[in-house]
């Protein structure tokens, strides 16, 4: 189970949101690059303010905005024939830029393990690689959880609101940090077993 499975509704309520964009002439593209430059300067804006707590409210604020940019370019590419080669190298890679831009800063906060943040965004790249693996091997693109990236964004989002309403960082975090990591490890074994089981299965067919 992983929150992705919310994102058709979630897709309905933007829908009027997309419908203007596209009138306006707004791309795809141009939609999944803005989202990562704004990621990015996000991150490094928390990161070098990472001594003053407040700044992480900017986190959970941007995952959520973000989201709503990642359902936006997707469906200006799907319903609107906007759909590309390019479209697709560059809604993997920025997501994997992003995620990293907004999960570093943790590794910043006073009394935190620097190790398990890094740990984490590099699960994280393994996750995604293993989803994409999926399509190129013959299954489908691999969406499974428990720590699907809306998952990921949650809980990160949640972390920053808690840092950034003044809650001291402390072994809490790293316990949290932790559970996450094994928690994207079992995310990629599901997307391998699963993408296997697919393969297999079109293949006795």
């Amino acid at each position: 189970m992983s929150l992705y499975a919310l994102k058709p509704r979630f897709q309905s309520l933007l829908r009027p949101l997309v419908k203007s964009l596209h009138r306006a002439g707004a791309t795809a593209n141009q939609v999944t690059v803005a989202a990562c430059m704004v990621s990015i300067l996000v991150g490094i804006a928390v990161a070098l303010h990472a001594d003053e707590q407040a700044w992480f409210l900017l986190l959970p604020a941007w995952f959520t905005m973000r989201m709503a940019f990642n359902a936006i370019d997707g469906m200006l590419a799907r319903e609107f024939g906007q759909a590309s080669p390019l479209g697709a190298y560059l809604n993997e890679l920025t997501d994997a830029v992003s995620d990293a831009a907004l999960y570093l800063p943790f590794a910043f906060v006073d009394h935190s393990n620097p190790m398990i943040v890094v740990l984490a965004v590099f699960l994280a790249l393994v996750s995604e690689f293993a989803g994409v693996l999926g399509g190129a091997l013959g299954a489908s693109r691999r969406y499974e959880g428990p720590m699907g990236k809306s998952d990921r964004a949650f809980v990160f989002g949640a972390l920053g609101l808690i840092i950034g309403l003044g809650v001291v960082p402390g072994a809490w975090l790293t316990s949290a940090l932790t559970l996450v990591c094994a928690l994207i490890a079992v995310t990629t074994i599901n997307r391998v077993r699963y993408g296997l089981a697919e393969i297999r299965g079109r293949r006795d067919r």
